[in-house]
């Protein structure tokens, strides 16, 4: 049977607490260089509940093998800085590292390794939060986005000299602080699709906007941004240009948080928690620059409101909706969920692995 809401940390005895980490969300899976798969957490405790110590953010557990049918729920059998886990990143919460703004933390939003002539890269897409923001805030509450690059398969980290800006230095909403990697494609380009920072979950103010663009590889391996491709609607017609900055491929709609975009079994498929509908929502394309199918409900926070939520499977408090890029097939996707608890006392956040998703 396919897992349907499995915990991966925060029970006794699991492998996530073998190294460390009791608590902690996101969890988003990347092939590793060696054919192993990494997952990256956000903000990580090393105890249960009110008892935990904070570690920080990303943290990174490994695993060797991945069982795509779900007939085994993942198990992690390393971390990195073995054998406890650590924050990979080196800078300070609550403080200034250099930017000229206060980072509250550094949230990881996808991850990927390249290799180019011959070298391994690992690359980690973050934002940095300047504040977590109220309901109803029209701003979004970030610093920045950035990527960090590892050239050691995650012992050390160095910052690409490129960051853009979020609300805290002057671009509200910002299109670029947010990213998934869909992966390299057949045609050698790397497709990458990002949108404004909604971690806190109180900002529409984007209107659920997310743009597409493209790298040769080998340009994204160097930091070279400024070579990137932006899908574009330029007069009356769509397509692929540097004179233009990306359109958004959606029409204004639902407030989109976390998202996920990779390419499964020569189909495009993407995963995001809707806050609006409070679901994660599921879309296909058989090209990252065709049209997307309509949204799909998998799981939803509260199974009997509204209509189309009604024997949905129910996962209260969930965020997040990653997609594991060793799932089975494009109708057999693997999600990582993530599920928040804010009772005090309780363990502030799990993930959980969801097996057999049909887009």
């Amino acid at each position: 049977m396919p897992q349907r809401g499995t915990m991966l940390c925060d029970n006794a005895g699991d492998s996530a607490s073998r190294f460390g980490l009791a608590s902690g969300d996101l969890g988003i899976p990347y092939r590793r260089h060696d054919g192993g798969w990494g997952y990256v957490f956000g903000d990580v405790f090393d105890g249960p509940g009110a008892s935990g110590t904070h570690i920080g953010s990303p943290v990174v557990l490994y695993q060797d093998a991945f069982d795509s049918s779900g007939a085994t729920a993942i198990e992690f059998t390393a971390a990195q800085a073995g054998p406890r886990c650590a924050q990979s990143f080196d800078y300070q919460h609550n403080a200034d590292n250099g930017f000229g703004v206060t980072e509250v933390t550094r949230i990881p939003n996808d991850a990927i390794a390249l290799t180019v002539d011959g070298q391994d890269r690992l690359f980690i897409q973050y934002t940095s939060v300047h504040q977590w923001i109220p309901p109803d805030s029209p701003n979004d509450g970030s610093a920045l986005g950035g990527i960090a690059y590892s050239d050691d398969h995650g012992a050390s980290w160095k910052d690409f000299e490129q960051h853009w800006n979020g609300d805290a230095l002057g671009s509200n909403g910002s299109l670029y602080t947010m990213w998934s990697f869909a992966g390299v494609d057949p045609d050698g380009h790397l497709y990458c699709f990002s949108k404004a920072w909604n971690g806190s979950h109180h900002f529409a103010a984007d209107g659920g906007r997310i743009q597409l663009f493209r790298f040769d590889p080998r340009d994204f391996y160097h930091g070279a941004f400024d070579r990137q491709e932006n899908w574009a609607f330029t007069g009356d017609r769509w397509g692929w240009t540097r004179d233009a900055a990306p359109s958004s491929i959606f029409a204004p709609g639902n407030n989109i948080g976390e998202f996920s975009v990779k390419l499964i079994g020569g189909m495009y498929c993407m995963s995001y928690f809707d806050a609006s509908d409070y679901s994660i929502r599921t879309r296909t394309a058989p090209r990252p620059d065709a049209v997307w199918s309509e949204p799909k409900t998998q799981v939803a926070g509260k199974n009997t409101w509204p209509a189309g939520h009604w024997g949905k499977p129910r996962l209260p408090n969930l965020y997040g909706g990653y997609i594991h890029p060793g799932s089975a097939s494009p109708d057999s996707l693997t999600l990582l969920l993530s599920r928040w608890d804010g009772t005090p006392g309780h363990r502030p956040y799990t993930v959980t692995q969801w097996d057999g998703i049909r887009p």
